[in-house]
């Protein structure tokens, strides 16, 4: 594939529509709408690290071309509140101001994030479905659309070239939680005015049919809160509002009680309920201090940990590590979630462990605990011929997702020539009848480590995994340099490699071989440390995978002590 880079500014003439995030995967959504120079941006998320991602907390997208561009942003408009599309907000404004447009839920769910970054210049600005907004050349119309989350907007980018149609996350619900559906008559506008690019979330295009209400998963809550007798554990997405409205509607319908576990769904339920997006019954939420008081048949907790994250409030309960609750014989457990591509092994353990405690557990996705809140295809299809466009970009979703996609596009009767499978760091340039493929621009990842944002790069990670899985050799010898005699050592410690006492024959055998190499090297002249311990390095980890096969890290320490001046 050839590599060519984005040079100049979009022209008057010209509209350019680039990706930093979400193209060929889930998560860290991010893209730009560029025209005359100036720019909106549509989204700012964050993914979570895959589990060989050893240390890494998250994984934010390479904003530095918005940063670098800093003055010609406009602005930033968000779909909704998911950590996919705001997760990574507050490290875009540590390093450059932008106004902020979203629904008070949105900036709700910023705050608290933004004052633990110690963000303090927010401009926080709010919109409603159908207020048009301008920002420079551009006029900006939200559109209500429905997702697992309140206020999940689409946008409509007017532009002098033409209308760009983004949709953020979405399906059709005809039946959702909040009462609030899709705004078909503003979508319907869209397609008779004429729309030039579409830009359609993916995620679920290789499903067929519709994607089912939310509704659905309401009615089976209520169902197993009726008929089970023991504790009910409930664990989704703390960012799903829609299905925590539906726990605390279902426990209140029967008489149970409901205790919140864990910072993310706490902070959530207080932010949503303080804003009224969350209507808590009268007389159903109660401290977690306070379930110990009650019969089980009226016990509800309602958890983190639905993709089994190791640190979360529902993992560590299986495993039997927190303190203030512990899975018992006849509780049942409801993981009302689909594991993220890449957390299947790290659920599919916390649920092992769970059964292992006594507990029951649904969390099939025959057991209707949970639907999506994606549009499967027979939506898609709607989506794009009520529209119309002209030109179609696949976004949100894992290649796959986007392949299918566009072959769903196809169907509907778009053009091949006008369909455009991208990937992060492309940047595509519009006419009013035409589209190209106009250079790159930098993207990737930026890895997050505690308080360290980027500072961990490939070498680390790369360090990381061997020692995760062949262990360290750290090999210390004390040398006099004038004689090359070898006054102390070697010694070897070895962790997560070899256990010495079992394996005497392979140590001793490595301490010979870097007594007679350090000596033969200082013999011939070598005073040169950096050659003098890759040798070292290179002889001990050909001498460990010629025994074992495996290539643990090998760390020389090579101490140069004058003979000459010991007692002076």
């Amino acid at each position: 594939m050839v590599e060519y880079h984005l040079k100049g500014r979009a022209s008057s003439s010209t509209l350019r529509v680039g990706f930093l995030g979400g193209q060929g995967e889930i998560g860290k959504n991010c893209a730009f709408i560029e025209h005359d120079g100036q720019i909106v941006v549509i989204d700012c998320g964050l993914t979570f690290p895959e589990e060989d991602a050893f240390g890494i907390d998250i994984v934010l997208p390479d904003l530095s071309y918005l940063v670098e561009r800093g003055r010609d942003v406009r602005a930033l408009f968000i779909t909704h509140g998911h950590e996919d599309h705001i997760g990574a907000v507050p490290y875009l404004l540590r390093d450059m101001s932008v106004p902020v447009y979203g629904s008070r839920l949105v900036l709700g769910f910023l705050g608290p994030k933004l004052e633990e970054m110690k963000v303090r210049d927010f401009d926080g600005r709010l919109i409603e479905p159908g207020q048009t907004v301008s920002v420079g050349p551009f006029e900006v119309v939200p559109f209500r659309v429905n997702h697992s989350i309140p206020d999940a907007w689409g946008f409509a980018v007017k532009t002098p070239v033409g209308t760009v149609v983004h949709t953020g996350d979405f399906k059709f619900d005809q039946t959702p939680v909040d009462g609030q559906v899709t705004d078909f008559q503003t979508l319907g506008q869209l397609g008779r005015e004429g729309v030039l690019i579409l830009m359609m979330d993916s995620t679920n295009a290789e499903r067929p049919g519709y994607t089912a209400s939310e509704k659905v998963v309401g009615r089976k809550l209520r169902e197993i809160l009726w008929n089970r007798p023991g504790r009910i554990l409930v664990t989704t997405f703390a960012s799903n509002v829609h299905r925590i409205q539906q726990v605390f509607d279902a426990a209140g319908s029967v008489g149970r009680k409901v205790a919140v576990v864990g910072r993310s769904m706490a902070d959530t339920v207080r932010i949503a309920s303080e804003l009224d997006y969350l209507r808590i019954p009268p007389n159903t939420l109660t401290e977690l201090e306070e379930l110990s008081r009650l019969p089980d048949d009226r016990v509800v907790v309602l958890t983190t940990g639905s993709q089994g994250e190791p640190m979360s409030a529902l993992a560590r309960i299986a495993a039997g590590d927190f303190r203030k609750l512990e899975i018992k014989t006849g509780d049942t457990v409801v993981i009302a979630a689909t594991p993220v591509p890449g957390n299947e092994t790290l659920v599919a353990r916390t649920v092992d462990l769970l059964f292992r405690q006594g507990a029951d557990v649904i969390y099939e996705a025959t057991s209707e605990v949970h639907v999506s809140g994606h549009a499967s295809q027979e939506e898609l299809k709607a989506m794009m011929n009520i529209l119309a466009p002209r030109f179609f970009v696949p976004v949100h979703g894992e290649w796959r997702h986007m392949v299918r996609s566009a072959q769903l596009a196809r169907d509907v009767g778009i053009a091949d020539e006008n369909i455009f499978l991208v990937e992060n760091g492309s940047v595509l340039e519009f006419t009013r009848d035409r589209a190209r493929v106009a250079g790159k621009v930098q993207s990737g990842q930026v890895l997050v480590d505690g308080l360290g944002v980027g500072d961990v790069g490939d070498v680390v990670m790369r360090d990381r995994r061997q020692l995760a899985q062949d262990g360290i050799v750290l090999v210390s010898v004390a040398v006099d340099p004038s004689t090359g005699d070898i006054l102390s050592g070697p010694e070897l410690i070895s962790r997560g490699f070899v256990y010495a006492r079992e394996s005497e024959e392979l140590i001793e055998e490595a301490k010979e071989r870097v007594s007679e190499m350090v000596s033969s090297l200082y013999a011939d002249g070598d005073r040169e440390w950096p050659q003098i311990k890759g040798k070292v390095r290179h002889a001990l980890a050909s001498l460990f995978h010629e025994r074992t096969r495996r290539r643990p890290m090998v760390v020389p320490v090579i101490l140069e002590v004058d003979s000459r001046s010991k007692g002076e």
